[in-house]
């Protein structure tokens, strides 16, 4: 392997799913300002929006999206060219 082009401040890091609140730990080299104690050590943290705990893939459940005002929008975008 090339030397030199790996990063060398791999660490513990501590990513928090904002959707359900799980936390899960593991080796990263992500930047961060906050952090997040967990069972009395205190990692880095970085916040997700989703991931394999709240994903309808990995979940199998799908969450109900309201897209009505999407739909609305695209209506009224383009009923000028109606025929």
């Amino acid at each position: 392997m090339r030397k030199g082009i790996h990063p060398e401040n791999y660490r513990l890091v501590a990513f928090k799913d904002m959707s359900n609140n799980e936390v899960f730990i593991t080796k990263s080299t992500a930047n961060t300002k906050e952090t997040l104690e967990v069972d009395g050590t205190e990692y880095p943290l970085v916040k997700l929006e989703i991931s394999r705990t709240s994903h309808p893939f990995y979940t199998g459940k799908t969450k109900l999206v309201d897209t009505a005002g999407r739909i609305d929008k695209f209506k009224n975008k383009y009923k000028k060219f109606k025929k």
